[in-house]
């Protein structure tokens, strides 16, 4: 296996590479990569070093179902090839299109989203997503004067670099504590948040908080939008699997030392939003309803689903 494979899994698994676009994007590239600099000369020999290349990748994260489906878009088409030659150039350009793809994709979504939000309206996003940051961003180019409150996102802080990110634009931005967002609601139209998965039911799967937020905006009648690329949703969900909930290091939380050893420690990295508290899913092929969410994966998927 290519060290290159390795250290991209490394970096997924220990958050240097992290979002869900990115860390498809690097998947998906680490999978080309092999492919392009395979040097042996079995086509068997091939896929079988291939599936082994998946198989680390997409368990440095197990939630996140863009890594999954951005390493598996590699390998589309793969049971055809007749030749050694023929498969790693299907591999190298799966790899480069899905690259191509994924990355236009929050352009269109950041567009649409633009759309949604009016001049004098109050944002609330959470954690560090590109598509819903750049959702904001676009409001502020059209010319739209608006605010935003930013949650820290604890324990690992993405929220800093969502705050930066967002003061370079020269958007009127405000960090929050995570256990604040109940207080400043009363001063937010809309909230906007990003995706690690989409469930074939519409359900969220985000940073952990995410479904805090949506009672609380369901609660205050604000509107709860969820930016997506459709490389997000879930074909597994269609036949029945459930999406795991990934935990991570207890030091994320606390120091050792800082409590007692018998204390247990709680770390879920995501949790799960219910549909019924989304008021719409803004994708790279249209601003959908969450109920909508399976036509579409079935649209864009159709027979391909699970295909090599």
């Amino acid at each position: 296996m290519a060290d290159n494979v390795r250290k991209t899994a490394e970096s997924i698994k220990d958050m240097t590479i992290r979002g869900a676009g990115k860390i498809a994007r690097a998947g998906a590239s680490a999978m080309g990569d092999f492919a392009k600099n395979y040097k042996g000369n079995s086509l068997e020999d091939f896929k079988a070093e291939l599936r082994k290349c998946s198989d680390v990748l997409t368990s440095s994260r197990p939630t996140a179902v863009s890594l999954w489906n951005g390493v598996n878009a590699t390998m589309r088409g793969l049971s055809s090839a007749e030749t050694l030659e023929e498969a790693k150039e299907l591999v190298s350009s799966n790899a480069n299109e899905f690259v191509k793809i994924s990355a236009m994709a929050v352009q269109t979504i950041s567009k649409m989203g633009a759309n949604r939000i009016k001049s004098g309206d109050t944002i609330l996003t959470h954690c560090n997503s590109k598509a819903a940051i750049g959702v904001i961003k676009e409001a502020h180019r059209q010319g739209k004067d608006i605010k935003v409150y930013a949650t820290e996102s604890r324990p690992w802080r993405q929220g800093i670099l969502t705050v930066n990110e967002l003061a370079e634009e020269g958007i009127d931005t405000t960090l929050i504590i995570d256990s604040s967002v109940r207080t400043v609601m009363k001063d937010v139209d809309k909230v906007f948040v990003g995706a690690d998965t989409i469930t074939s039911h519409g359900a969220l799967l985000n940073k952990i908080g995410t479904s805090q937020i949506a009672l609380i905006a369901h609660e205050a009648r604000v509107q709860f939008y969820v930016c997506s690329e459709t490389y997000k949703f879930s074909s597994a969900t269609i036949f029945g699997d459930m999406v795991t909930i990934e935990e991570r290091d207890t030091d994320e939380v606390v120091k050792k030392g800082e409590i007692p050893d018998t204390v247990k420690i709680f770390n879920p990295v995501f949790d799960s939003t219910p549909a019924a508290y989304i008021d719409a899913i803004i994708t790279d092929v249209g601003v959908i309803h969450p109920g909508s969410v399976y036509d579409v994966m079935i649209r864009q998927l159709g027979n391909n689903i699970f295909e090599e």
